[in-house]
């Protein structure tokens, strides 16, 4: 037999065993990932409610009460960003699934010590105008409801922005709070208040120009703000 023609031989032998190797990783991948899967749906079973097979708020209060967190925790809102959960308060078995496979965790005690890994995640700048308008429709809780009323506006303001732009926050739902002609805050505004913080110098508010595609809100604030800022030197 030729050196050329033992090759031949030695390759074709050795195929059906590299093949029987592969089929095997992947059975033993395809078990783990079954696995883990079970556990994902074990553990959603002890917050579903039994008759919509959903986890509904009394569930969620009871996951935050497991993960020893408040439900007012911004990271509750970022594991149902995650989750790219549709209904607030509410999560299905689905997006429950979603969410735990991308973080990679099948218990409580995983899932736990996941949270200071997602807020990074969600507080990094490719990440968090996707966040921060994921929230903003995550709160709309009605079907077809495209604004958020002042004071969802104001309490959401705070939880998502506040640790980036505190001051800056605080002085919007100031505004808010003191006038009348908006009762609501719908995601132009919302995203745009966003691109504020972030271009407009503050407090000066030298830079702003109204002249710019600001939206008329911030127009309006930005008066607000200097005429009391007039007041307060006069």
């Amino acid at each position: 037999m030729t050196r050329a023609s033992k090759r031949k031989s030695d390759d074709q032998n050795s195929t059906p065993i590299k093949t029987a190797r592969v089929d095997s990783v992947r059975s033993a991948s395809s078990k783990a990932a079954k696995k883990v899967e079970e556990r994902i749906d074990e553990l959603y079973t002890k917050y579903v409610n039994q008759s919509s097979c959903v986890i509904e708020p009394e569930g969620v209060e009871a996951l935050c009460s497991d993960l020893k967190v408040d439900c007012t925790d911004v990271r509750i809102l970022m594991l149902a960003w995650k989750m790219n959960a549709q209904k607030q308060g509410y999560f299905t078995q689905d997006e429950w699934r979603r969410g735990l496979k991308t973080l990679k965790v099948d218990t409580i005690t995983k899932l736990k010590k996941s949270l200071p890994e997602l807020e990074k995640e969600a507080l990094k700048s490719e990440n968090f105008v996707n966040f921060y308008r994921y929230a903003f429709r995550y709160c709309l809780t009605e079907d077809n409801k495209k604004c958020l009323d002042i004071e969802t506006a104001c309490v959401l303001l705070q939880l998502v922005l506040g640790v980036r732009y505190q001051a800056q926050v605080d002085s919007f739902i100031t505004f808010l709070k003191s006038q009348s002609e908006y009762k609501v805050i719908n995601m132009d505004q919302w995203t745009n208040f966003f691109r504020f913080c972030q271009e407009i110098s503050f407090p000066d508010l030298n830079n702003y120009d109204s002249d710019e595609a600001w939206p008329l809100i911030l127009d309006n604030y930005v008066d607000w703000t200097k005429r009391r800022d007039n007041v307060a030197t006069a």
